[in-house]
């Protein structure tokens, strides 16, 4: 084919690509493939025209433009995690304490309620998990259940039950946050109920170090994910100036955020669970070191640090647009 046909055939979607500019990354993908395919035949037979330089510089802008849209991207993911997920948990700290606080209640109800009914236990944990405890007990080994099966079959079905939990408990909270608030309720009690059926058998120590392994971050999320769907049901509570449904809105964006923080946390429970829990066995300084470790980052990240970034002058804007600090003008 002659330069001239070749320059005329392809012309005008050339002159598209660069009028007609796109940041879908399909479009420019399409663009991208079709430009190194023009090239490949111009480098062969124009090797040294304009014309091969000239596809050349639209195949390297488009490259340089996708280039650009991944390190935005990944620029945006660490801004998320660093600075507007703590500044929108930061704004929620008082609902965090809130929720925090009534879950605690009823994780004291319930230890009250066990001990003063024996039946109240089994009516919480079922006849099947307590006679199975007991007899575990009986055997020496009263963590026993957390051996029971394979350790990847374990942290799949445990991961997928906490992952599903935790996304009822949130998205109970646009029903004016009852939903979120019965959640939290039932596993309050299932706690309380759980830590006084073993310090009633002088166990208790023993399973805030073998349970709390995975039991710190596991209970931790419940109440983060309680304080999203709280979070959520606050703009239909308390909507301020704005109408409800919009008020709603915002608030449901806040809530998606802070419970998107928590699946990680959820994941790692559940590894914890299904494959360090079972070695109950293990040294004791091991047990309090992941027990620490857990909560300082429980601590650190929601509560500590949040405060850390607000001080240091970032905020977000009535839209959640993250405002870094103005940087100081030295003086003259």
């Amino acid at each position: 084919m002659r330069e001239s046909t070749f320059i005329k055939r392809n012309l005008p979607r050339w002159k598209q690509y660069q009028q007609e500019p796109s940041d879908d990354p399909d479009v420019m993908a399409e663009r991208f493939t079709s430009l190194l395919d023009d090239l490949a035949y111009a480098k062969t037979f124009y090797s040294f025209s304009k014309v091969t330089r000239y596809i050349n510089g639209m195949a390297a802008a488009i490259y340089q433009h996708i280039y650009r849209n991944r390190r935005a991207d990944a620029g945006r993911v660490r801004n998320f995690v660093k600075y507007e997920l703590p500044l929108v948990i930061r704004k929620y700290h008082r609902i965090l304490l809130y929720t925090f606080l009534y879950f605690l209640l009823f994780v004291i109800a319930g230890a009250f309620s066990a001990g003063h009914d024996e039946t109240f236990i089994r009516g919480v944990l079922s006849d099947e998990y307590v006679n199975m405890t007991e007899q575990n007990i009986s055997n020496g080994d009263p963590f026993g259940i957390y051996k029971n099966e394979n350790e990847w079959i374990m942290f799949v079905k445990i991961a997928y039950n906490n992952v599903s939990v935790a996304l009822q408990c949130f998205l109970g909270g646009i029903v004016f946050a009852v939903g979120s608030l019965w959640i939290l309720f039932h596993n309050g009690i299932m706690l309380g109920s759980f830590e006084y059926f073993f310090f009633a058998r002088g166990l208790g120590w023993q399973s805030v170090l073998v349970v709390g392994i995975h039991g710190v971050l596991e209970i931790s999320a419940i109440v983060i994910a309680g304080a999203a769907g709280m979070i959520m049901g606050s703009g239909l509570l308390f909507p301020g100036t704005r109408k409800r449904l919009d008020a709603l809105k915002k608030t449901a964006r806040d809530g998606v955020k802070v419970i998107s923080s928590i699946i990680p946390v959820i994941v790692i429970a559940a590894f914890l669970e299904g494959f360090v829990t079972r070695h109950t066995a293990m040294p004791l300084w091991l047990s309090i070191l992941i027990l620490l470790v857990s909560l300082s980052f429980i601590i650190g990240y929601f509560i500590v640090y949040p405060v850390y970034v607000q001080r240091k002058g970032y905020r977000l804007s009535d839209t959640g647009a993250l405002i870094k600090p103005e940087k100081a003008t030295p003086a003259i």
